[in-house]
């Protein structure tokens, strides 16, 4: 039989709680017939300003190709435009819309109601414990992985702000801060 002790895993509970909060972001998008890719691209740019689909894709942690199709029904929608970027013309950088604010906006509102689910029965001085120790979690880990590994890791800022939301699980998470 095979045996873990996942009761005292802290990777067991923190992929746990990403999850749980994956779901629940989707669950609150869907009502608004936002999908969770959609999402994640406004978290990136609304985080780290206007990021080539390269970069965008390397965040996201997904192919290029595949964020091809979120970018053109975004573009479609009115939501985001591309750009030649004035340093590199043969890059274009994804630049959200007016349109894009109001979507943002419900977003916003959705991950403050996943977080409000996720907090529920914590104190300000617990929430503010959860978030130096996963800033720290991440800080240690980053120091042990690669620069090719790393590509769309974002570790905390020296100012303490929050690392962008980079995944799924990242912007998820990021709601519940």
């Amino acid at each position: 039989m095979l045996e873990y002790d996942f009761d005292t895993s802290v990777g067991y509970w923190v992929f746990a709680t990403a999850h749980a909060l994956v779901c629940s972001m989707n669950e609150e998008l869907s009502q608004h017939g936002i999908t969770s890719r959609q999402w994640e691209v406004l978290a990136c740019i609304s985080h780290e300003g206007e990021l080539s689909q390269t970069e965008l894709a390397e965040r996201m942690f997904i192919e290029a190709p595949t964020l091809v199709g979120v970018l053109d029904r975004m573009e479609r929608d009115g939501w985001i435009q591309r750009v030649t970027d004035e340093t590199d013309r043969r890059r274009k950088l994804i630049r959200p819309t007016e349109q894009a604010g109001e979507q943002w906006a419900r977003m916003v509102a959705c991950g403050l109601q996943v977080r409000a689910r996720a907090t529920r029965g914590l104190t300000e001085d617990q929430m503010q414990q959860v978030r130096e120790t996963l800033k720290t979690m991440c800080v240690n880990m980053n120091a042990m992985i690669g620069p090719r590994s790393r590509k769309g890791v974002s570790a905390p800022a020296a100012n303490g702000s929050a690392p962008a939301a980079t995944t799924s699980s990242g912007a998820a998470a990021a709601a519940a801060q």
